[in-house]
C-alpha cells in the first residue's frame, strides 16, 4: 500500500493559497481540505488570551504582544517574531491533524499561514507519509492586488489593507525560511501555472537530456523547459575534458521569474558569459535532468528541444 499524501501550502495573507489548495484537491481528489484558521479557532478557545496574547491577535499585528521590543533591531525583525510566536501555538494542533490522518490512511492538504518551515517538524512524518510542503511566493504589485481583492471579499477590507507592510514581511520571512529548510517555493502567476508546478513536484517525472544549445541559445531552451511547458531544471553534470570527476551543479530552477532573473545576469555581466562559454567549450555536452508535471509534458519538453537541435542524439 502507497503511503498517505500529507500536503502542506503556506504563504502570507492574499498570495492566494486557498484557491490553490482547493484546485489540487480538485486535481487530485483529496476529500481532506483544512484551514490552519479553523485549528487556530479552536486552539484559542483551549487557551485564554491572557495566557497566549500572540495567539489571539492575528498573524501580521502579534508583535504588538511581544514584552520586550528594544530586543528587536528592526522593525522587520519583530514582526517576524511576532509572527513565529503567533503561529507556535498552532503548529502543535497542526501536527496531530496530520498524525491523525497518517493513522487513518487519508490523503490530506492543509493550507495557511501558519505553516512555517523550522517551526512544523514535518520529519517525524516522512517514515510515514509522502510529505509535500510548498511556500506560495508573489511579486509585490500582484501581491498587493490579490490582497485588496482579498480584504473586500471577507469585509474586513479596512483593517486588512493597513496591515499590508507587515504581511508582506511575514511573506518575505516565509521565503527565507523555506530556503533555509529545503521547502519548495512556487511563484504564483496564473492558478493554471501554479498548480502544474505543485504538480510537478507531486508527480514529477524526469529524465536527462545531453544538451549542446549555444550560451546565446540558453535563453531559448529555458523558454522552451520552463516559460512554455511549465518544466524545471533540476542537475546539470558538465564531463570536463582532462578532468576525471564531472562538474555536478543542483540548480533546481523552476520558476521563470529566477530563470529570466539568470539570463538578465548573463546578457549584463560580460565575465559571467565569457565563464559559461569557457565552461560550454570544456564540455562537450550538458548532461541536464529536466522534470515535468507528468510523462506527456515531459516528452513534449524532449520533442521540442530535439526540434531546435539543442540535443545530442547519439
Amino acid at each position: 500500500m502507497r503511503k498517505p499524501y500529507v500536503i502542506l501550502i503556506g504563504s502570507a495573507s492574499g498570495i492566494g493559497k486557498s484557491t490553490i489548495a482547493a484546485e489540487l484537491a480538485r486535481s487530485l481528489n483529496i476529500k481532506h481540505l483544512i484551514e490552519s484558521d479553523f485549528i487556530r479557532a479552536v486552539v484559542r478557545g483551549i487557551i485564554g488570551k491572557e495566557y497566549a496574547p500572540a495567539l489571539h491577535s492575528s498573524s501580521y499585528d502579534a508583535y504588538k504582544s511581544i514584552r520586550n521590543k528594544s530586543r528587536y533591531t528592526s522593525y522587520d525583525d519583530l514582526v517576524a517574531a511576532g509572527f513565529d510566536d503567533h503561529a507556535s501555538y498552532v503548529i502543535p494542533a497542526l501536527e496531530k491533524v496530520i498524525q491523525r490522518a497518517i493513522t487513518d490512511f487519508d490523503d490530506i492538504i492543509i493550507e495557511g499561514v501558519h505553516l512555517v518551515p523550522g517551526l512544523i517538524d514535518i520529519e517525524q512524518f516522512k517514515e510515514y507519509a509522502n510529505i509535500y510542503f510548498f511556500v506560495l511566493s508573489s511579486d509585490e504589485e500582484s501581491h498587493k492586488e490579490r490582497f485588496v481583492k482579498r480584504a473586500v471579499q471577507i469585509h474586513r477590507g479596512g483593517k486588512q489593507l493597513d496591515f499590508f507592510r507587515e504581511n508582506r514581511i511575514i511573506h518575505d520571512h516565509l521565503l527565507r525560511q523555506a530556503k533555509e529548510h529545503d521547502v519548495n517555493i512556487i511563484n504564483t502567476e496564473s492558478i493554471d501555472k501554479t498548480l502544474e508546478r505543485i504538480l510537478s513536484v507531486i508527480n514529477k517525472s524526469c529524465t536527462t537530456v545531453n544538451l549542446i544549445n549555444s550560451v546565446d541559445e540558453l535563453e531559448d531552451v529555458i523558454d522552451i523547459i520552463i516559460n512554455q511547458n511549465n518544466g524545471s531544471i533540476e542537475k546539470i553534470t558538465y564531463d570536463i575534458k582532462g578532468f576525471k570527476e564531472p562538474l555536478v551543479r543542483n540548480v533546481t530552477v523552476s520558476d521563470i521569474e529566477s530563470a529570466n532573473k539568470f539570463i538578465k545576469n548573463i546578457k549584463e555581466d560580460k565575465s559571467k558569459k565569457e565563464y559559461l562559454n569557457e565552461l560550454y567549450k570544456l564540455s562537450e555536452y550538458r548532461s541536464t535532468v529536466i522534470c515535468a508535471s507528468n510523462q506527456e509534458k515531459l516528452d513534449k519538453i524532449v520533442k521540442e528541444l530535439n526540434e531546435k537541435g539543442y540535443v545530442l542524439n547519439e
